[in-house]
């Protein structure tokens, strides 16, 4: 016997979307999510929104031939996303693989926003995630008093992808216990989810999959079985190639990022944006960018996300307490607490590398002054 699932037991009243902090993806895009879908003739699979063509398109951006233009939300090589795309078509699920910071959660969000016009079928992998978190629960109260039974069941975000033909997400896999992990084997292989209580299953319908992401970089992570990154296309994604690439992206995020906080337009960012990404380049790659100095790496990864988060402060600071434009001194307490996460190794790293970098490089000493007061 299948069980089937009413997503209208499970989805809580909607919120105004101008309220949100942050708004969905396929919320906060939904003009160009309908333009895409209103001039896309190509091949869709069952229950997309889009063919793969338009979902492509609308995460790397274009013009349309009505004129409307799609904004990138992803900076990188072209093929990965038509390889994730792909992977989303067939019958394999797809892992988002790369060190933190490398816009794993971003791209995940979007391509279930494209693919199924919702983003929210989400598990947070982390080292509580429990089983029922994947599977399905129980509520207790119907259970005491009825025994197991359909409406004392509470699907899971990854049940209600399987019986709706929706695009589920988990997030840092790699966090979930290994135990926990091996709950999506069955799930993956054969699209099916027993319920032994009520000697049934849910099939999974036609246009589900499910999308994970993980990185082998951080502390507490948990490697994947064999059997389980069988089930999975894995896909790479890898930090900017270029100074210029990592400009551009930290650049569009701060800007959609400030716009949603409602902070004032910092005129002229760019240059404290272009130092802030080649120190975290610098320190990340252990060499300077003309390649003539080896440096000592901190500990902590220095991504995209938190450039990002360091240029964001600083633009707070600047809007709020400064000038109106972004300066060093905006930025140099956001990127002292990036840089040094181990109190006593990576502060001799930074301060090794203000001295024997920042101090001698032209027109960067309102930076060396800044980052030197908020350093003492």
């Amino acid at each position: 016997m299948s069980v089937s699932v009413d997503p209208m037991t499970v989805n809580p009243p909607a919120h105004d979307t101008h309220e949100a902090l942050r708004p969905h993806a396929e919320n906060a895009f939904a003009a160009e999510l309908a333009a895409l879908a209103a001039q896309d003739d190509r091949p869709r699979p069952d229950r997309w929104r889009l063919s793969p063509w338009a979902v492509a398109m609308y995460l790397l951006g274009g013009t349309l031939p009505d004129g409307t233009v799609i904004t990138p939300k992803y900076v990188g090589p072209r093929r990965i996303v038509e390889v994730a795309v792909s992977t989303l078509a067939t019958d394999r699920a797809l892992l988002l693989l790369g060190v933190p910071g490398t816009a794993k959660t971003w791209v995940s969000e979007h391509l279930a926003a494209a693919v199924s016009g919702d983003s929210t079928l989400l598990v947070q992998g982390t080292a509580g995630t429990p089983e029922e978190a994947i599977r399905y629960g129980w509520n207790y109260a119907q259970l005491l008093a009825h025994g197991p039974s359909h409406d004392a069941l509470v699907p899971s975000p990854v049940m209600r992808a399987m019986a709706e033909g929706m695009t589920a997400r988990v997030e840092e896999l790699t966090r979930i216990p290994a135990d926990v992990q091996d709950t999506l084997i069955t799930i993956l292989s054969e699209k099916t989810l027993p319920i032994p209580e009520l000697g049934s299953e849910v099939q999974a319908v036609r246009g589900f999959n499910l999308i994970a992401t993980a990185n082998d970089r951080d502390r507490g992570v948990n490697e994947l079985s064999s059997a389980l990154r069988r089930r999975f296309n894995t896909v790479v994604l890898p930090l900017p190639e270029s100074a210029d690439a990592e400009v551009d992206i930290v650049s569009r995020r701060v800007d959609q990022i400030g716009r949603s906080l409602d902070l004032p337009a910092v005129p002229d960012g760019i240059d404290e944006i272009r130092r802030v990404v080649t120190v975290f380049r610098e320190l990340r790659d252990g060499v300077t960018a003309d390649g003539r100095t080896k440096l000592k790496s901190p500990s902590g990864t220095l991504s995209t996300a938190e450039a990002i988060s360091v240029v964001t402060g600083g633009l707070a600071l600047a809007a709020h307490f400064g000038d109106g434009i972004l300066r060093a001194s905006d930025v140099a307490a956001g990127i002292l607490g990036a840089v040094v996460r181990d109190p006593a190794a990576d502060r001799v790293i930074w301060q090794e590398y203000l001295e024997a970098v920042v101090r001698e490089r032209d027109g960067w000493k309102d930076f060396y002054r800044a980052c030197r007061e908020v350093s003492a």
